[in-house]
């Protein structure tokens, strides 16, 4: 196979390189896609090598399609002779697949947190190409709290576990922390942009409900939560120490005066 080399793209000769149509690809797995090579002049050889996917020639112009994208790293590379050089250019293309889903967690912990205390939150990002190409920000209610991108280079789906170290404060009492992945794909990139976010009440949060009710007698209070079971409470205030709640959904709970 002919390779693309620095004395090869700096021969004055090779000015007029083969050109891509469109210059970059970015096509998602199992999707089909198509690029066109096309010299100034008609050279005896004009070739196009790829690693999958089929060749149409017509004269200046060689049309490569893919029906069904099935290569993480797919090599294009269009080339002609010129005396004893190959003047050549591969095209660059990036192969994606969205997240399955997005979790949050804290690391190594459960049940209520503890103001003043140092945690660590992680965010799991399941199945995702490629994930150099990934932002992970974490967020505490709408407060961007940090910035993660991840040095792995595999072109295959990985699931990549980030992790943030956060300081609770007195303030953070029922708040939701959550995090947002982000394939950034450059110009090229499906739109809207692909982005997966996990909001959810982190378990182990406590929650803190107050319903008053104005009336004489003094009313009482009962508090039931979902579908039918009663809460050991009386009072206007009911104080949940540990919330268990799926993810994306809060637990909803309601009192009869």
């Amino acid at each position: 196979a002919v390779q693309c080399s620095t004395f090869i793209s700096t021969n004055p000769d090779c000015r007029d390189k083969p050109v891509f149509k469109p210059s970059r690809l970015v096509v998602k797995y199992n999707d089909s896609t198509s690029a066109t090579c096309s010299v100034k002049d008609v050279y005896e050889i004009f070739i196009l090598e790829k690693s999958l996917g089929d060749l149409k020639t017509n004269g200046t112009e060689i049309l490569w399609t893919v029906e069904k994208m099935t290569e993480w790293d797919p090599f294009v590379m269009c080339y002609y002779e010129l005396a004893d050089h190959h003047c050549c250019r591969t095209l660059s293309v990036t192969v994606y697949k969205p997240p399955d889903n997005v979790s949050i967690s804290f690391r190594d912990h459960s049940g209520p947190l503890l103001e003043g205390h140092q945690y660590i939150l992680q965010c799991e990002v399941h199945n995702v190409a490629p994930v150099e190409n990934l932002t992970v920000t974490f967020y505490r209610g709408q407060t961007a709290l940090g910035q993660l991108q991840s040095n792995n280079t595999e072109k295959k789906p990985v699931t990549e576990i980030f992790t943030l170290s956060i300081n609770t404060r007195k303030e953070d009492d029922g708040v939701q922390y959550w995090c947002e992945a982000k394939l950034e794909l450059g110009p090229e990139r499906p739109q809207p942009p692909i982005v997966l976010s996990s909001h959810q009440r982190i378990q182990g949060s406590p929650l803190q409900l107050n319903c008053t009710a104005v009336g004489n007698p003094s009313p009482s209070y009962t508090w039931v939560l979902p579908p039918s079971s009663l809460l050991p409470s009386n009072s206007n205030v009911l104080t949940i120490k540990s919330v268990a709640s799926d993810p994306g959904h809060s637990t909803p709970v309601k009192s009869l005066i």
